[in-house]
């Protein structure tokens, strides 16, 4: 093979890792971008080679303590969670750095960066599922302990208001409201113990989101205005719609919530085809790929930075009389369906991203 058919193939090689790769040569110029790179510092591959690194990152960045390092060692380091948030490169850039010298030209070193966004939120997605399996536990254990004392409880207080004085019959009703509140969270709780296979088809995912959008315009959302960003080219996904129906509905009733009477407020749905994203199947070496991204967007106030992190956990909630179950279902079922949700917030900004494989049978249209 002839050296210009080498540097072909392995540009080519780099331009298909799915991480920003980039060479740095012995001035601290950049000498090569692959189109990842591209993307992530919002430049050319042509712009980036007329500046040096320090031009695109933090001033006194550790990335560049981490060069001169390779440089003098002349061997790779790992550095883990590096902040190169800036107004070029945009807020909350955290980044893993892999740094390693370039052995044919000394002096030049190669920086791949893979950001931790992607990394936290599956590490999260994780810990959702297994939060997910705890209350799944809790609901066997909730409809066999407590529904039939309830039962008991609450035939008891009906028996009771047929022999009270009138002004004692308030406590025997109180009795039965209550208890008709618990079995209601209970058997909410019980969806979360059906571990039964559910039914698949190859679905379009726009006219499960048309659905949805018109039962939410009938009702919950009827004064938010609902728009749509769709990739009209999108393969189909293998789900129930069943059970897809009701994680978006949940999904936008949340967003309608958040904007509550807010006079301009907006829900923006938006689907799109991001290949890259693949998910460990846990106990197998498989990986599932997670190209299919839909997204639920609204423009309120934002979920609090302290409730963000366990915004899918059972009993979180901002409502003053939620249970905090929606966002749990919502994660139960995508998960198992072989897929991860995630939430993104900030100050008129919320996007709730759903991802998902396509299904196989299907080829991506141009």
């Amino acid at each position: 093979m002839s050296p210009q058919a080498t540097d072909k193939l392995a540009m080519a090689v780099l331009n298909s890792v799915q991480n920003p790769v980039i060479m740095v040569d012995q001035e601290g110029q950049i000498a090569f971008a692959n189109w990842e790179a591209e993307a992530f510092f919002g430049a050319s591959a042509t712009h980036l080679a007329k500046n040096k690194i320090s031009t695109f990152i933090p001033f006194g960045s550790p990335l560049l303590a981490l060069i001169d390092q390779v440089r003098e060692r002349r061997a790779p380091v790992n550095e883990y969670r590096v902040d190169l948030s800036s107004p070029r490169l945009g807020q909350e850039k955290l980044v893993d750095l892999y740094v390693a010298p370039v052995v044919t030209d000394p002096g030049c070193v190669v920086v791949v960066f893979q950001e931790r966004s992607m990394a936290d939120k599956i590490d999260r997605q994780l810990t959702h599922r297994a939060a997910a399996r705890s209350v799944t536990g809790l609901a066997s254990m909730l409809a066999h302990e407590i529904k039939n004392p309830l039962s008991g409880i609450r035939g008891a207080a009906q028996l009771l208001e047929t022999s009270v004085a009138d002004e004692d019959r308030a406590l025997t009703r109180l009795i039965c409201d209550e208890t008709d509140r618990i079995v209601s969270l209970v058997d909410r709780m019980e969806v979360f113990s059906d571990e039964r296979p559910v039914d698949r088809v190859p679905l379009n995912i726009h006219s499960v989101l048309d659905h949805v959008k018109a039962v939410a315009k009938a009702g919950f959302a009827r004064d938010i205005k609902i728009s749509e960003n769709y990739d009209p080219s999108l393969p189909s996904v293998y789900a129930n719609r069943d059970q897809l129906v009701q994680v978006f509905l949940n999904l936008i009733k949340n967003a309608a919530e958040a904007i509550g009477d807010q006079q301009d407020g907006e829900i923006m749905l938006t689907t799109a085809y991001r290949p890259g994203i693949r998910l460990s199947v846990a106990g197998t070496r498989e990986k599932i790929s997670l190209p299919l991204e839909f997204c639920v967007i609204d423009n309120g106030p934002g979920v609090p930075s302290d409730l963000l992190p366990h915004l899918f956990d059972p009993f979180i909630t901002t409502k003053t009389n939620g249970s905090g179950l929606g966002l749990a279902l919502v994660a139960k079922i995508i998960g198992g369906h072989g897929g991860i949700v995630e939430c993104d917030s900030q100050a008129r900004r919320t996007v709730l991203r759903v991802l998902m494989p396509m299904h196989k049978g299907d080829d991506l249209q141009a």
